[in-house]
């Protein structure tokens, strides 16, 4: 027997899995008036959510009074995407978010007047406190419920109801979660949001500098950056010093080393540090005989305090056009 009702549905999470690429989907269902969870949580792939087999069984769930939420999964780590809660769902809002280069994968309206949007920041995940620093920021910038900025917070699935008493009509049914929007990517200004939040990040990390003032360096530490997260900071370093405009070629170096410096003053570890220009430095390992040795001490230079007298980026510092 043909069941429209759970063909929409299958419709509806299709479309936001496809929006949603990850490798795992946790589920968790919680009853609306008990707010108890129902028993386990179940990991998923997107063949094994998409099954009508599966649906059925959530729509069962759903319809005995339970909300359906989910969200990426990456064990201990954030999979990339970030939930921004909208409680006064405005069309400018998105146009808002595309225009600064945040466009979200998904849009969905959990109830009218209320959306919900995943960013898509990062396709490596991100370490818990950095992805909470972004949706922080996010949540600020646009309007979101502060409150449900955490790096796990759970979203809706899309074709299922909202079953919270407060949004249900005035004859007791509960609204659809419906998709406004889906596209997957990663949004275009991802890698400097990111950027933007390490600072943050950072300040609130366990690793500190040694009593010295120096930070301790050990190069067998094992970093948390990533590659698009050491580029876009390293290349957020050249584009805001005009190094192409102003250096042709640069000593790449003496860049390191002030790159160092920048983000050592920033209260970044050096493990992270060295981890940054290993992965964002132009080329490198370049001619370095040995990468890990340079790492070392182009680090271990750049955290003596500068000279008084060092406030901007000495010019000196880099090979000047001659032209």
């Amino acid at each position: 027997m043909f069941d429209l009702g759970l063909m929409l549905t299958s419709r509806a999470i299709r479309r936001q899995l496809a929006a949603m690429p990850c490798e795992l989907y946790l589920i968790r269902l919680i009853h609306s008036l008990t707010k108890r969870p129902f028993p386990g949580e179940r990991l998923w792939t997107a063949t094994q959510l998409a099954s009508l087999a599966t649906i059925r069984f959530l729509r069962v769930r759903n319809r005995e009074g339970c909300d359906v939420y989910f969200h990426p999964y990456a064990e201990d780590r954030n999979a990339g995407y970030i939930l921004i809660d909208l409680d006064h769902a405005d069309p400018a809002v998105l146009s808002a978010m595309c225009a600064n280069g945040h466009e979200p994968c998904v849009v969905l309206q959990t109830s009218p007047g209320h959306w919900q949007a995943w960013v898509h920041v990062s396709s490596s995940p991100l370490p818990p406190a950095l992805a909470t620093t972004v949706g922080r920021h996010l949540a600020h910038l646009y309007g979101g419920d502060r409150a449900s900025t955490d790096w796990r917070h759970l979203g809706r699935l899309a074709g299922f109801t909202n079953q919270k008493l407060s949004r249900r009509s005035r004859g007791g049914y509960g609204p659809w979660v419906q998709i406004v929007h889906a596209r997957a990517g990663v949004a275009p200004q991802a890698g400097a949001l990111v950027e933007s939040a390490m600072p943050l990040w950072l300040a609130t990390d366990s690793s500190h500098p040694s009593q010295s003032g120096i930070p301790s360096i050990d190069p067998h530490a094992a970093a948390t950056i990533t590659l698009d997260q050491a580029t876009a900071i390293y290349q957020g370093c050249l584009q805001r010093w005009r190094i192409a405009q102003r250096f042709s070629p640069p000593d790449w170096s003496i860049v390191d080393f002030w790159v160092a410096r920048h983000l050592l003053s920033q209260g970044i570890p050096a493990p992270e540090v060295q981890a940054i220009l290993q992965l964002g430095s132009p080329q490198f390992p370049r001619r370095h005989g040995n990468p890990q040795d340079y790492l070392h001490r182009t680090v271990a230079r750049a955290a003596f305090p500068p000279s008084k007298a060092a406030v901007s980026v000495p010019p000196t510092l880099y090979r000047k056009v001659t032209r």
